[in-house]
């Protein structure tokens, strides 16, 4: 059995003859919806598969699905004869437009047999001539098909060469997302062997040597060298590091990409004609003075590199001069050159050296870039891409990445040894502060799609992403400190108790079913949900927040609004309780999940205005109707019922009151906070790291009168003692007036679920679904929570996305991609009494 290679994320053309079996090949080999087939495009334009008027219809449907698949980096095999040129000239051309391999299938059977096939089904009512024609065209033009632009030609000849292939799907050289890392990424080196040396000591790795030269190194604890190219030129000893990376590449200690230095010596030693500039000549004197095998053996390692890599599964990709995300993973010319030169405008500045788009200005992608190319006197972030060229060869020094990490590794050059043309300037980037409309507001009429890491691709509609704008730009705090928006949470299934909507053991039972085995049962504190962002002194808030009015943090609801004119005091109270955290967690800056307590010092006017004023026009009512039906009843009238119900409600408004009285304090009443997780600190996503146990744990170090401990217990899910205790503690916390409580796994869930739910006590259900729901219950269990679970997951996954992004040193316009997204998603249509 025979195999072929074919692209996996490229472009497969069958070729073949009406009847040579196009269709059950790629049945065989392919998923239907990897196949796309001319005759399935024609029935879907004119609802006939054989209605050849419909042809040009079909194929414009064609490619546009072909297109489509190519632009998502989906294999796409293509089912149609193709047996004139000018058909498969027009898939070559989509292949390059999406640049992506494309190969080409000949299934070549004996004309006999395609007669005999057609034979067989009636909608190839067609004549012998026809086939004998397409037979024609094929074998004019098969010996000119791999000129026609495909990579592979693969011509199967008769029925039993074709029955016996098999289809293998090769990745294409540059994707090595199966290598993890860690890496140490390092920049243009540009000849300077003994700094390389001096990095490479640096970084842990053990060099070998050779005759007195170093030939390879290697890092104990299994770190792989990628090194950015531009390993020639300029520099005392280019030979010396082609040797050492030589080695490195091929004992598999290292990966390298080419750069453009790379790829001009190649021309040049292969005797094309180059202009000597910019260094080459020194790299072609100091290879003259090597042996020839050495000399070949460099040729043939730089003329193998390819322009870059795609690492880490997809979270990492390496390029000499970068790489816009279109093009990660894509395999074409126009891709090689970017890799290799940048974005070119054709022009030249007053040095005479290419100008450039800023193209790692406008990057969105999900994927660090680490490229060098443009020496820069710093290595410094923007967006999510690094440049790593810090001029070694022009007296600057030679820097690494090390990954995941995210640190800098660099060593001073030994002296300078070639004349930058161009002094060596920061390039222009944007503020990372900067925030732009296209950041967070999709086109006119259409809507934004977010990839993220922890809540998927998040589709956000215009209209949500106004509303969101319009929140954020008129009513939000200082946006440097919003790095976070809290998640809505989802209540438990509904309970079929008597007398209850909500009911713990519903929790208990869906974090059961899910794998969890012990959860944790937090009190629900009757405040507003708080966020509180703290520096240790105003140093810290200017330099990792970019703050500079002497404030040292800020508390904020979960719109992002402040809860006050004036928070100084409570944020400078905030942060001296937090004093234990700062030292345990060893860190200059947390960020604090909470409740500001109580309820009314924010919820006033809506107590007053809306709960408030309810109680009062009802029991100022209802009493009155009471008397006057005591008074007709006592005069015989049939009013029993009426009068039933009319005393009913006037209790179920006394409880309505009470339930909402109680969250109610003095207007003097002191502010408390009650914090019950610890979000991030520097360098640390907490709320993705570490269990609530733990959390709980550290929070029980703040003290103070600020602080209103969260009281919590944990729960063996497999102890139905544990269980009833648990619901016992409920009913008494809800019993002395407390809302309910939140139940969480205790440790970190191996699968998605929901983060928490909220199980309300049955007096507080009164505020939200109304003050007599109680007799209503049957019709309130039915309450779908679908819509609701989906939101909080989504939203969850957001907040996550703002906090890693911002502790991984992300512009602040990329978290607030993410804060305004989960702010966007809250104008979902959800009964908001869930």
């Amino acid at each position: 059995m025979s195999e072929i290679n074919v692209p996996r994320n490229g472009l497969v053309v069958l070729v073949g003859v009406s009847g040579s079996g196009k269709s059950t090949f790629a049945a065989r080999h392919f998923l239907p919806t990897e196949v796309v087939s001319s005759d399935f495009c024609r029935g879907l334009v004119a609802d006939d598969e054989n209605e050849q008027s419909a042809t040009g219809d079909a194929f414009d449907v064609l490619h546009y699905i072909v297109g489509t698949r190519l632009r998502r980096g989906l294999l796409t095999v293509v089912d149609a004869t193709s047996v004139q040129p000018k058909d498969r000239a027009q898939l070559v051309r989509l292949a390059k437009d999406h640049d992506v391999l494309v190969d080409a299938i000949v299934l070549d059977v004996p004309e006999p047999v395609a007669h005999e096939r057609n034979a067989t089904r009636p909608d190839r009512d067609f004549g012998p001539h026809v086939v004998r024609r397409q037979r024609r065209e094929l074998r004019r033009g098969l010996g000119g098909l791999r000129r026609e632009g495909f990579r592979r030609v693969h011509v199967l000849h008769g029925v039993d060469e074709i029955d016996a292939v098999s289809i293998r799907r090769e990745a294409p050289w540059n994707d090595r997302s199966d290598l993890r890392g860690p890496f140490d990424i390092v920049g243009d080196v540009h000849g300077c062997a003994s700094e390389l040396r001096s990095l490479l000591t640096e970084l842990g790795y053990e060099i070998s040597y050779a005759d007195g030269a170093a030939v390879s190194a290697a890092h104990p604890e299994g770190r792989t060298a990628v090194f950015v190219g531009d390993l020639v030129d300029r520099g005392p000893d280019t030979p010396g590091v082609l040797r050492l990376v030589m080695g490195m590449v091929a004992d598999g200690t290292a990966l390298c990409v080419s750069g453009n230095h790379e790829a001009k010596l190649v021309r040049a030693l292969r005797g094309a004609k180059v202009k000597v500039a910019h260094g080459l000549a020194e790299s072609l004197d100091q290879l003259a003075a090597t042996e020839e095998g050495f000399r070949k053996s460099a040729l043939d390692f730089m003329d193998s590199l390819i322009a870059h890599y795609v690492l880490d599964e997809g979270r990492l990709v390496v390029a000499h001069a970068g790489l816009k995300e279109a093009y990660h993973g894509r395999t074409s010319g126009r891709v090689r050159s970017f890799a290799l030169y940048g974005d070119t405008t054709g022009e030249t500045d007053a040095y005479g050296l290419p100008v450039r788009y800023p193209w790692a200005e406008d990057y969105r992608g999900k994927a660090m870039v680490v490229y060098g190319h443009t020496p820069v006197p710093t290595a410094e972030w923007v967006n999510n891409t690094i440049c790593l060229d810090t001029g070694v060869v022009f007296g600057g020094s030679l820097t690494a990445l090390r990954y995941p990490e995210r640190e800098l590794v660099s060593v001073p050059a030994e002296q300078q040894w070639y004349e930058p043309v161009r002094p060596l300037l920061p390039e222009e980037t944007r503020d990372g502060f900067a925030l732009r409309i296209t950041d967070v507001m999709p086109p006119e009429g259409g809507a934004m799609w977010l990839a993220t890491e922890h809540a998927g691709k998040v589709k956000i509609p215009e209209e949500n992403a106004a509303a969101a704008l319009e929140v954020m730009s008129r009513f939000a705090v200082d946006p440097r400190w919003l790095i976070y928006l809290p998640p809505t949470m989802s209540p438990a299934k509904t309970s079929s108790v008597d007398g209850f909507l909500e009911h713990p053991e519903k929790a208990f039972e869906e974090y059961a079913e899910w794998g969890v085995t012990r959860v944790v049962c937090e009190e629900k504190h009757m405040g507003s949900r708080a966020i509180a962002v703290l520096a240790r002194s105003a140093e810290v808030a200017a330099r990792r927040f970019g703050v500079t009015d002497g404030s040292t943090g800020a508390i904020y609801t979960r719109t992002g609004r402040s809860f006050f004119d004036d928070t100084d005091n409570l944020v400078a109270g905030l942060r001296e309780a937090a004093e234990p955290l700062f030292d345990s967690l060893a860190t200059d800056w947390v960020a604090l999940d909470c409740e500001l307590l109580p309820w009314s010092a924010k919820a006033g006017g809506l107590i007053r205005d809306q709960y408030a004023s309810a109680a009062a026009a009802g029991l100022s009512s209802l009493p009155a109707a009471s008397a006057l039906l005591e008074q007709a009843a006592a005069r015989g009238q049939e009013v029993g019922d009426l009068l039933t119900r009319i005393q009913d409600r006037e209790a179920d408004l006394r409880r309505y009151r009470a339930a909402y009285g109680s969250y109610v304090r003095p207007a003097d009443a002191p502010v408390t906070v009650a914090p019950f997780q610890i979000l991030a600190a520097e360098g640390r996503a907490l709320a993705l790291t570490e269990s609530h146990e733990w959390h709980l744990a550290e929070l029980a170090k703040l003290e103070g009168d600020l602080i209103t401990p969260t009281r919590h217990r944990f729960v063996d899910l497999a102890s139905a003692d544990q269980r009833a205790e648990a619901v016992r503690w409920w009913l008494d916390l809800t019993a002395e007036g407390g809302e309910g409580m939140v139940v969480k796994p205790a440790h970190l869930p191996e699968r998605a679920m929901q983060p928490g739910l909220k199980v309300r006590g049955r007096e507080y259900l009164r505020i939200i679904y109304g003050p007599d729901y109680t007799g209503s219950l049957d019709l309130f269990r039915n309450r779908p929570l679908g819509r609701k679970r989906h939101l909080a997951e989504r939203e969850h996954g957001l907040g996550l996305e703002a906090l890693t992004t911002f502790v991984d040193n992300g512009p602040l316009w990329k978290v607030h991609q993410s804060v305004f997204a989960l702010l966007a998603l809250e104008s979902e249509p959800v009964d908001p009494r869930l």
